[in-house]
């Protein structure tokens, strides 16, 4: 029998080779489903809105920080997975499950809904999994040591699509982790996953995305750019120190729990955080913040009287 030592030496191999061997397919080998070029297609789609219809005029097109951040969209989505995220999600993943088989549960799935058609498990795992990331953002926002690894997120002065994806890899394992078991628990595929996947991600860049985008009625529905500007706004409504409209992909949560700032018109604002002027401005600076020796927890955003 494998002893445990040799099983996770087993997936770690299987994982770094399994990914590299993927990442290096989807470079040399396009097609409609590859996520690589997706994600390039994208990001060239909401960069152009931003060339021809900029929502702050006087914007640069190679705006402050652009190039940093499309590094940060390469090195979240792809090489901190070939570092060893991968490798090391499923050793955690596997530990876990042999936890349960442990306590003689075999499966956790308590909501099946495989045989639900298309429509009903995609609108399903979107509510559940937006619903389950709005209030782990509300968590980085509230809890001091996870604020200094979102700080980066919000280390942002000039908003563009680019800055979607600048944010520290502590905050993939934070979201995961919470993540897993109540996903898990429902009964979805892998495709269904990755469909609602590239849904979030698209709101999410068109966010931020320096672009005015009203939405009509839907504004109440899905987020967008002016309600997620007012998220990375400096300055706060007095009665929401720890931040405004923490929704991902919808707004719905931030009306429902109060939590909302949407005030009309095309308002632009002053980003970041207090002290934002001195916070590192390079990569392994910006990674290497949250874990300084002296720092003072303090979630570093003013408010309004």
């Amino acid at each position: 029998m494998m002893s445990v030592v040799d099983k996770n030496g087993r997936i770690l191999s299987d994982s770094f080779t399994g990914y590299g061997n993927y990442l290096v397919g989807e470079l040399l080998h396009p097609h409609w489903t590859n996520f690589v070029y997706w994600l390039l297609a994208l990001s060239v789609l909401c960069w152009g809105l931003e060339i021809l219809f900029p929502w702050r005029k006087d914007q640069a097109v190679i705006r402050q920080d652009f190039w940093l951040d499309a590094f940060y969209m390469v090195f979240n989505f792809f090489l901190f997975s070939l570092i060893g995220y991968n490798a090391l999600s499923k050793v955690a993943v596997a530990a876990f499950q042999d936890g349960l088989a442990g306590l003689g549960i075999s499966n956790l799935v308590v909501w099946d809904i495989a045989w639900w058609p298309l429509w009903a498990r995609l609108l399903t795992l979107f509510v559940v999994r937006d619903f389950i990331q709005w209030n782990v953002h509300r968590l980085l926002h509230r809890v001091d040591w996870l604020w200094q690894f979102h700080k980066l997120h919000h280390s942002v002065e000039e908003m563009g699509f680019a800055a979607h994806l600048r944010y520290h890899p502590m905050e993939t394992l934070v979201y995961r982790t919470i993540e897993y078991v109540p996903l898990a628990m429902i009964g979805f595929g892998l495709t269904d996953f990755f469909l609602v996947h590239r849904f979030t991600l698209t709101i999410g860049h068109l966010n931020h995305t320096n672009v005015y985008l009203p939405l009509g009625p839907l504004r109440y529905v899905l987020n967008n750019p002016q309600a997620h500007t007012w998220h990375h706004a400096k300055e706060l409504p007095g009665h929401h120190p720890y931040g405004i409209n923490f929704g991902m992909t919808l707004n719905l949560w931030d009306y429902l729990f109060g939590t909302g700032f949407f005030p009309r018109g095309n308002h632009q604002v002053a980003l970041g955080f207090d002290g934002v002027e001195t916070f590192p401005k390079r990569f392994w600076h910006q990674l290497r913040y949250p874990f300084r020796p002296t720092k003072q927890f303090t979630h570093g955003r003013t408010t309004w009287p």
